[in-house]
């Protein structure tokens, strides 16, 4: 299977060391998911994608950006393939609008179920679909069930608002394909919807089989002293609901990071406010 990686910051901050840097960084976990690479980052309010169907270790232009980018939202897809050819259209993350998405996952007998999550995506969408990927189906799967509630233009919608458009399109989709597994390591034919999905302001991740952890402060941090951000919940678990940053990984990173492992079925989100809210299986 694939790994993500997400994050949402208050402020502009680089991920080379989650990228790169780290004993278990995605460029590392390269070597078992050498079927490309992906990074959507947000700058001036806009997603910018950067995506190759090369190897992230073989491919020197996955450590070039890297190294480069600094946002406040940034989704990243290290992947091994399950459904649809090795090319750059089946690459994650993918995009419409503002909206980007990554999906560590499968659904058992694609091809039965496929014309039927086709059908039900709105027709205004459904041209966009470049690729022949069971994730690129559950992207705009999603998007049509927020499109039915917001417009897809709209980046003030809160983590709650998001997340029932969230839950009614797993629910309808588990309708469809059946139960996503609740074991990681079931196997490569089994149904997994674990990813994440932003607008650059807006991100959600939702826990759908596969492993997700996330992180929302560090044990020390280096920049604790200067950072005009930094508060007490950089430190520690939030006493407000409110965070600073909050990271989403398929493995815990190596750092200063503490790790939380997601519930099956949980979905964590934060909107422009920064609040953390943990919603609970469908």
């Amino acid at each position: 299977m694939c790994r993500l990686f997400g994050f949402r910051s208050v402020i502009q901050s680089q991920v080379h060391q989650s990228l790169i840097d780290a004993d278990n960084a995605l460029l590392e976990q390269s070597r078992r998911h050498p079927d490309g690479w992906g990074v959507a980052f947000y700058a001036a309010g806009a997603p910018h994608i950067i995506k190759s169907e090369k190897s992230a270790l073989e491919d020197h232009l996955f450590t070039k950006v890297s190294g480069i980018v600094s946002s406040e939202s940034v989704i990243a897809h290290i992947r091994k393939a399950t459904k649809g050819k090795l090319n750059v259209l089946n690459t994650h993350p993918f995009q419409y609008g503002n909206w980007t998405f990554a999906h560590n996952g499968n659904i058992k007998d694609f091809e039965k179920h496929k014309d039927e999550i086709k059908v039900r995506i709105a027709p205004a969408l459904r041209r966009y679909i470049l690729g022949d990927t069971d994730s690129e189906l559950i992207f705009f799967f999603i998007l049509t069930h927020i499109s039915e509630k917001f417009p897809l233009t709209k980046n003030d919608i809160c983590s709650d608002s998001l997340a029932k458009r969230v839950k009614s399109a797993v629910k309808e989709l588990v309708g469809i394909v059946g139960e996503y597994s609740q074991i990681d390591d079931a196997g490569p034919s089994e149904t997994y919807i674990t990813f994440l999905i932003t607008n650059g302001v807006t991100m959600l991740a939702h826990h759908g089989g596969k492993q997700l952890f996330f992180s929302t402060y560090k044990t020390d941090c280096p920049e604790a002293n200067t950072c005009t951000s930094f508060s007490v919940e950089c430190h520690g678990p939030t006493k407000t609901g409110y965070i600073n940053h909050l990271i989403f990984s398929s493995e815990p990173l190596e750092g200063n990071n503490i790790w939380l492992a997601m519930d099956p079925g949980e979905m964590i989100g934060v909107d422009w406010q920064m609040k953390l809210n943990r919603y609970q299986k469908v």
